[in-house]
């Protein structure tokens, strides 16, 4: 089985592409959080968390499901194959050893985990915004062929993850300072950054189209009328948001701002092609 959790579909791609590979069944997390979250697992199941990674740490929605999540192993007591895929812009940090310790409260190991570059979308700095669209596709060439080697250590159920985190055959992008931009900055990132407080939206761009409602992971945009009288989105401010910026990317008269920090900067959603697929 393979829980996921995608936001401008990065990582949706990846879990579809790995699920394509192995037959595995696909979860989205956002759609089962809610329900019991009981799971029996069968004899020595590959058991996948493919994700993003969110102020180089896990997103907190995929926090919040594994202290929810009680998973039991076979009757036979065959351990399942327990792997992490996270995605990220530039580098993982210390994402998959953060994940890996909340992995270990719930009685499971990890056997295996990976990273994939892909195409930024994190806009909620004043130096960050996306890719221009050249370095976009080629990282999406790179990750395309990088994700296919994966998949085979995956499919054999091969381990890569080592109980000290050393990862001998550099399947993780960590980059520089993993343990500062994880600890100190990411928890700036969870403490200050992760709000929909600063979301707005620029009435006169906006249609009324309610995609940034559809396309939010967590429910967090209602439409309300505005005093014009079109319907407009509102934020519930009700620390739902993972400020994930799915609402602003997939708004398609770009009328969704973040306080004054994505001004003028692009937009980016994974758009699946043939060559891709």
């Amino acid at each position: 089985m393979i829980f996921y959790f995608s936001g401008t579909g990065n990582t949706r791609w990846a879990a579809k592409e790995v699920a394509r590979k192995t037959g595995d069944e696909l979860a989205y997390i956002p759609d089962i959080i809610n329900g019991d979250c009981r799971f029996k697992l069968g004899s020595g199941e590959r058991l996948g968390f493919i994700f993003p990674v969110h102020g180089w740490r896990p997103p907190k929605l995929i926090k919040t499901f594994i202290e929810k999540a009680l998973f039991s192993v076979s009757d036979d007591g065959n351990m399942p194959y327990v792997y992490a895929l996270c995605t990220a812009g530039d580098s993982i940090g210390k994402a998959i050893e953060i994940f890996d310790c909340d992995l270990k409260k719930k009685g499971l190991k990890l056997d295996a985990a990976f990273s994939l570059i892909m195409p930024e979308s994190y806009v909620g700095l004043p130096f960050m915004d996306v890719d221009p669209k050249e370095r976009e596709q080629r990282k999406i060439s790179t990750a395309a062929k990088r994700l296919s080697e994966f998949e085979s250590y995956i499919y054999n159920k091969e381990k890569t993850w080592h109980a000290d985190g050393v990862d001998d055959r550099q399947f993780l992008v960590r980059g520089p300072l993993p343990a500062f931009f994880s600890n100190v900055v990411g928890g700036f990132f969870v403490n200050h950054l992760i709000t929909d407080k600063p979301f707005h939206v620029a009435e006169k761009r906006c249609t009324g189209c309610g995609t940034c409602g559809k396309v939010c992971p967590v429910g967090d945009i209602s439409m309300v009328n505005a005093s014009s009288g079109k319907l407009i989105p509102s934020w519930k401010h009700d620390n739902s948001c993972l400020t994930c910026f799915t609402c602003y990317h997939h708004c398609p008269t770009h009328a969704i701002e973040y306080g004054g920090r994505t001004k003028s900067k692009g937009q980016y959603y994974f758009k699946p092609s043939k060559q891709r697929e």
